[in-house]
């Protein structure tokens, strides 16, 4: 069955015309997207088995940035290289970027946002009963093993405890190797060869910090579209999680320390995301319009 996924030949026009459309339907936040996600590819379309779809989903939220776009990214790349990697990451995002751009226009122009309030509500019960189902239909394939659902649920509790998402993947990662340490150890006793170790990844958080030390001295100037893309490039390179988390660093980084916006404002600019279809990190289109046009 995996080779009958994997075989399939999808056109380019294909993937440009389904990424557009969850682009322009997919409300609710990476939650929301990720159901739609794995409904479109591994059900519908059987693009992508469940097995790749969670190995990819779990890339995506062991490094920075919108996890939702991630995965749209992780599938363009898997039917089509990296052609196939351009056309889902764009046709993803182009939808609610031009919305944004045009509330941003509309409300540097009259200086407020139409009221959102009767959209929001009608989509978050959609949204709920949307997630609620991909968590049942995830969690049956992800969790494959009492070692699996323990950590699972210790996840969830320090979550709840208010635990960050870097730390709590850093738990269950590190949870996850030492019962496979001690697995390989165990066969090893007994003349099974034990597994190599996995350390080609780190170099990587050399070059995050890298690039984080640069974005930071560039970001601490005075307004302007470099310092801007620094900025972002900054909140880019460190947020893990979800478009949700981005609130933090975005008051943090604007309102606080390089005081570009208002509170209002950037009360607005989230606003303008959540009510939008798309990433959540639409909201830096908003900012970046609100900032320098």
């Amino acid at each position: 069955m995996a080779e009958a996924f994997e075989n399939r030949e999808v056109s380019l026009g294909e993937i440009a015309l389904v990424f557009l459309k969850l682009g322009t339907i997919a409300f609710g936040g990476p939650a929301a997207h990720l159901a739609m996600m794995e409904e479109e590819f591994v059900r519908r379309r059987r693009w992508i088995t469940q097995a790749d779809f969670l190995d990819r989903l779990a890339t995506a939220n062991l490094i920075p940035g919108p996890s939702s776009t991630e995965v749209a990214i992780f599938v363009g790349q898997l039917k089509r290289g990296w052609r196939g990697l351009i056309v889902a990451g764009c046709c993803f995002i182009i939808p609610a970027a031009v919305m944004v751009s045009v509330i941003a226009w509309a409300y540097v122009r009259f200086g407020s946002l139409p009221k959102a309030e009767g959209v929001l509500s009608a989509i978050k019960p959609a949204v709920v009963a949307i997630v609620i189902q991909a968590l049942g239909k995830l969690g049956r394939t992800g969790v494959r093993t009492i070692l699996l659902a323990v950590i699972a649920v210790l996840a969830v509790a320090l979550s709840f405890m208010g635990v960050g998402p870097v730390l709590v993947l850093v738990f269950a990662g590190v949870a996850s190797a030492s019962a496979w340490a001690m697995k390989n150890r165990l066969l090893g006793a007994v003349g099974f060869p034990k597994i190599a170790g996995l350390q080609k990844g780190l170099g990587l958080p050399k070059v995050v910090a890298g690039a984080m030390a640069v974005a930071a001295v560039g970001a601490a100037s005075p307004v302007g579209l470099v310092q801007l893309f620094l900025s972002f490039l900054k909140i880019g390179s460190v947020v893990f999680g979800s478009g949700y988390v981005l609130l933090a660093f975005l008051q943090t980084e604007f309102v606080e320390r390089l005081h570009w916006l208002t509170e209002k404002q950037l009360i607005d600019a989230v606003a303008v995301g959540q009510f939008t279809p798309g990433p959540v990190f639409t909201t830096a289109t908003f900012i970046g319009y609100v900032v320098e046009g």
